[in-house]
């Protein structure tokens, strides 16, 4: 069948698409018609869902008469995600505009955020060509990596006792969102080039040891891990690189020793956080148990766990829960708004979307020619991944909460953007399968 030579019709994504728009009208519609008359929903919400269906409908469209070949499930994918997300904020902005004063507009930020990540997964999948630049320039990204840590021990605005944004006027950035980032390009073009040498050995007498200086720069990845933990007293982010850092070198080397060491290490640094932080001790408490104090630290977890329990199968329906009842709600709790509300079918359905994000980034990697790039799709999907495993294993205890958001879903700027840029720069890479290596 010829096609125009001005268009590529990309029928899977337009139909994918038109459904997560159909659910996400659905969605605020429900929302409007189920609150209560004393708290009314404003027309505003509905026209910025109107808004935010458009622009993606807009997306798809773009990347149609630009003839992109790239993947065609990412987008309706993320869009269902950040659509869940940004219908719970409205149900829930009544409430948290009661509680909270500076909590008012959340909703409208967020669809702000929204529609800035859209524009930059469009723009980045369609129009980025730098790989080359990212892969010559891996050591200007470790350093760039390492000044934002350090800019964020000596100036950044500490928050529920961790030092984890930078403050510039109204605008809030979480440089371990960035970081994540730099330390998967770092390491695809580290372990790419350096591959043979990273997993040999050599021997002295009867031991075979690893080729230390060329795990050297890997080792400083690996300490910036721990400097998160220990210096800035931030669990979640250092978990989570560590966790991109042990999936990118297993991948890379095939030596199980490696993640061991590392697995080791990282307990190890977690003891010595333990005795010496009261913020991660606290948190320790309530993973084993929240009722030792119910009042004061450990109602979070616990109005969690009965928003969870409340919900069963079905959920209570949207507006029914007290969702509201949790603080943090909004970031690192959404998703127990949503298992109260839309029950166990409801989070199913979340979780299988998560799972097939991941499962098609790693498809792409799979898919492609360029062992760099194959890297990075592996470590972008396996960051979405453990990001999200960490989340929820914290929200439903079972491990320490680590007060990371859930990507795509919780409100926030500096993660929604930077997860979109990742579906953006996956995208770019699905568009590239029958090209070369990168020189």
């Amino acid at each position: 069948m010829n096609r125009q030579p001005g268009a590529i019709v990309r029928r899977a994504e337009l139909r994918l698409v038109l459904i997560a728009v159909i659910f996400a009208i659905v969605g605020a519609w429900t929302v409007s018609i189920t609150t209560p008359k004393e708290i009314a929903i404003h027309w505003p919400d509905l026209r910025q869902t109107a808004a935010l269906s458009g622009l993606v409908l807009f997306a798809t469209l773009f990347w149609s008469l630009t003839r992109f070949s790239g993947d065609e499930i990412l987008l309706p994918i993320v869009s269902v995600l950040a659509f869940v997300g940004f219908i719970v904020l409205v149900r829930l902005q009544p409430d948290l505009t009661r509680l909270d004063d500076r909590l008012v507009g959340l909703d409208s930020r967020q669809a702000i955020y929204i529609s800035a990540g859209i524009v930059l997964m469009v723009g980045i999948g369609r129009f980025f060509n730098y790989w080359h630049l990212l892969k010559r320039y891996r050591y200007t990204m470790l350093l760039m990596c390492i000044g934002l840590l350090l800019v964020t021990f000596f100036f950044g605005t500490p928050i529920g006792g961790a030092k984890l944004w930078i403050s510039v006027g109204p605008i809030q950035i979480q440089p371990s969102e960035i970081i994540k980032i730099g330390l998967v390009l770092f390491l695809a073009s580290y372990l790419e080039e350096h591959r043979g040498l990273i997993g040999s050995t050599w021997k002295v007498g009867p031991l075979r040891l690893p080729p230390i200086p060329y795990l050297l720069p890997m080792a400083l990845m690996w300490g910036t891990s721990l400097v998160i933990l220990v210096v800035e007293n931030d669990l979640g982010s250092a978990l989570l690189l560590f966790s991109i850092f042990l999936v990118m070198v297993y991948v890379g080397t095939g030596r199980s020793y490696y993640v061991l060491l590392g697995l080791g290490s990282f307990a190890i640094a977690c003891m010595a956080a333990l005795s010496q932080f009261a913020r991660i001790g606290i948190r320790v408490q309530n993973w084993l148990d929240p009722w030792r104090d119910p009042l004061d630290t450990g109602y979070q977890q616990i109005q969690s766990d009965f928003a969870i329990s409340s919900g069963g199968i079905l959920g209570v329906g949207l507006n029914n829960g007290q969702p509201w009842r949790i603080p943090a709600l909004q970031t690192d709790f959404i998703f127990s708004a949503i298992a109260e509300e839309l029950g166990l079918l409801g989070t199913l359905a979340l979780l299988a979307l998560f799972g097939l994000l991941v499962a098609r980034g790693f498809s792409i990697a799979l898919s492609t020619s360029d062992p760099y790039l194959r890297l990075v799709a592996i470590g972008l999907s396996a960051s979405l991944g453990v990001q999200t495993a960490v989340i929820l294993g914290g929200v439903l205890r079972l491990i320490p909460l680590t007060g990371i958001t859930l990507p795509f879903v919780s409100y926030g700027g500096s993660s929604m953007l930077t997860n979109f840029v990742i579906a953006g720069l996956l995208a770019n890479i699905s568009a590239q399968r029958r090209r070369g290596r990168i020189q």
